[in-house]
């Protein structure tokens, strides 16, 4: 199998590039989530100051595999994903996302854990997992932070998807450009590649504290509320079954 993430060194070695490259839905499955812990892991430089994330071809990511979310994988996944996340955090580099198309499900959590975000004018946010009958542990605590909690909510209930002004405006989106990635290293180039990349790890550390905090045992009670007890229930398993064998779900609400 070809690698899943493309990984550059830009800007004299100050920004990582890393590339979702399994277009044209840039799946985050476990092989993908394991490639992007096994780069942060390999993260040695002190100058690496900016961490990028784009995807190839028409799409940011259309979320985590929903076949992964299944009874029988999704113990072995989820703990994955959110350990990713963790990493992400203790790494203490600055995280930008250059989102086009589509951003959804575990996409969107990825993009909206960043400290700044490009959307391309045609860019689609979401969090439709309750549509299949689950939910959302990364986004239920990323979102509040990033956008004002009504917002959040609506995303996280309704699973709508929305337009990339709509983003822009209740903060989900920080900036819309025709060309996202350019944007996004402008924007690195502009705000964080002059500075100290020590203070800069300080700062970040420092400025998201409390979200750093949840990453810790409020997400393990939120992960345990998905495998322990959302999993257990018939309309979880439905969800994902209907979606994968593209059918409408049958809801028994139990």
């Amino acid at each position: 199998m070809t690698a899943a993430i493309e990984v550059r060194v830009l800007e004299d070695g100050s920004l990582l590039h890393c590339t979702l490259a399994r277009p044209k839905a840039n799946i985050l499955d476990r092989s993908m989530i394991a490639e992007l812990r096994a780069e942060l892991l390999a993260l040695r430089d002190p100058a690496l100051k900016t961490i990028l994330f784009s995807g190839a071809g028409p799409n940011f990511s259309c979320g985590a595999s929903v076949e992964e979310h299944r009874a029988e994988t999704v113990a072995a996944m989820l703990p994955e994903f959110h350990a990713l996340f963790r990493e992400l955090a203790d790494s203490n580099r600055i995280l930008v996302a250059a989102v086009q198309g589509w951003c959804l499900g575990g996409g969107l959590e990825l993009a909206a854990f960043c400290h700044h975000v490009v959307a391309a004018p045609g860019a689609k946010f979401g969090n439709p997992e309750v549509n299949l009958g689950v939910f959302a542990p990364i986004a239920s605590i990323v979102l509040p932070r990033r956008v004002a909690g009504a917002a959040a909510d609506d995303l996280l209930v309704t699973g709508r998807t929305i337009e990339a002004g709509e983003a822009l405006r209740i903060g989900l989106a920080d900036e819309l450009a025709e060309d996202p990635l350019a944007a996004a290293i402008e924007w690195h180039r502009q705000y964080i590649a002059p500075k100290s990349a020590t203070a800069l790890a300080f700062a970040s550390a420092s400025a998201r504290r409390r979200l750093h905090a949840d990453l810790k045992r409020p997400l393990e009670k939120l992960e345990r509320l998905y495998l322990e007890k959302l999993m257990a229930t018939h309309d979880a398993r439905e969800g994902i079954e209907a979606f994968i064998a593209r059918r409408s779900p049958q809801w028994k609400h139990r």
